[in-house]
């Protein structure tokens, strides 16, 4: 099939199979999965500064006890009780007795030269995800959040989508995930930058990530500011439209990868029920109510998005927006029949588009050697 002056290469049949998964998710997009169950302790990242503060009230003890064990856990990096001295001993007791800090194991881990890291969390019931701690040339740290077992969108370059999703990640499994990667950094070194673009897709697990970023944002949580924490999504207008009632600040970056209904109804099947059109009128809405520039993300598939007509048809859609668009090289998964555009390729589709008037970022492909690449990681360990 053509479009204009360029050929849409069809994507393998292969993956057309995961079509079916992705319809019927989308329709119920807020709420595609349930989320997992607890085991008998209750995972105390789960629970509010309220909440947290009841508890302790219940039992007849001062409030100031939730704010010095919250402490404890985010500043002080505890992972179990007994490192809190200055609770009392009974008290302490009484913690593990009915709570638990990390409810999940680091199954696996890859480390890059560059400093990047990988950790593979098997979860309280058996589920593995992934989160990457990145690091920049300048010493600054970021991680890379999931907020759900696998992914029912089936982008067919993306690795998580590959089995589907499992379930919605709780608030605190997403906050567990910062202090996992948290505790990999040595002295006073702390994550300044928070980015949701692991496995999962976020706004399909809203209520639960929102929690779980009032934590990361908190100054008796991580205390990383909303404007240095970017949600990635694929495109759900319903969720992009609460997150701008929500006002809170944080970055939109949408996951484009196409100009074109048709072409991205083959890249991202989701789209066949969404079209582009409605997620540029959200995302417009999104950056009414918030003044926040919105950010859309375009991964290059070598041979198949990356051509001069798929960069003029770009410019023509995001021509009069204040947007940015962020050039992603495909980052090669062994399972997947795609290739990382060549550089004169890339070179000439950024000449477009800035000759058209759109700024263009080309996001440094960090943690390659570790498959930092969505689901790669976890597909490994299921292999």
């Amino acid at each position: 099939m053509y479009t204009g002056e360029t050929m849409v290469p069809s994507v393998p049949s292969s993956l057309a199979l995961r079509l079916g998964i992705v319809l019927s998710a989308i329709g119920a997009a807020a709420g595609i999965v349930d989320d997992g169950g607890m085991s008998d302790k209750l995972h105390i990242l789960d629970e509010t500064p309220e909440q947290l503060k009841t508890w302790f009230g219940d039992r007849g003890l001062p409030g100031y006890r939730a704010a010095q064990t919250r402490k404890w856990i985010f500043d002080r990096r505890a992972a179990d009780f007994g490192e809190m001295t200055d609770l009392p001993a009974k008290l302490r007791d009484e913690l593990y007795q009915h709570f638990t800090i990390l409810s999940a194991e680091v199954a696996d881990a890859n480390v890059a030269d560059d400093g990047s890291r990988k950790l593979l969390l098997r979860l309280h019931d058996g589920q593995t995800i992934e989160c990457v701690l990145l690091r920049d040339d300048r010493g600054n740290y970021t991680a890379c959040l999931s907020t759900q077992v696998g992914c029912a969108m089936g982008c067919v370059f993306c690795a998580s989508g590959l089995d589907g999703v499992a379930r919605n990640l709780t608030s605190g499994e997403i906050v567990e995930q910062m202090m996992q990667l948290q505790r990999l950094l040595d002295g006073d070194k702390r994550i300044s930058r928070v980015v949701v673009m692991g496995m999962g897709e976020p706004l399909a697990n809203l209520d639960s990530l929102l929690a779980a970023l009032d934590v990361v944002s908190a100054r008796d949580g991580f205390g990383i500011s909303a404007r240095r924490i970017t949600i990635s999504t694929v495109g759900l207008p319903k969720g992009i439209r609460q997150l701008a009632r929500a006002n809170c600040q944080y970055h939109l970056a949408v996951s484009l990868h196409a100009p074109t209904d048709q072409l991205r109804n083959e890249l991202v099947p989701a789209n066949r029920k969404i079209g582009i059109a409605a997620i540029l009128a959200a995302a417009d809405h999104y950056f009414q109510q918030t003044g926040r520039r919105v950010t859309f993300e375009y991964v290059l598939l070598g041979g198949v998005n990356d051509r001069p007509q798929h960069a003029r048809e770009l410019v023509e859609l995001m021509q009069g927006r204040p947007v940015l668009v962020n050039l992603i090289p495909f980052n090669p998964v062994p399972e997947l029949p795609y290739e990382t555009p060549s550089s004169l390729s890339t070179a000439n589709f950024v000449e477009i588009l800035h000759g058209g008037g759109i700024s263009v970022k080309i996001r440094y492909r960090k943690g390659e050697r570790i498959g930092a690449a969505c689901g790669q990681l976890r597909r490994r360990n299921m292999s």
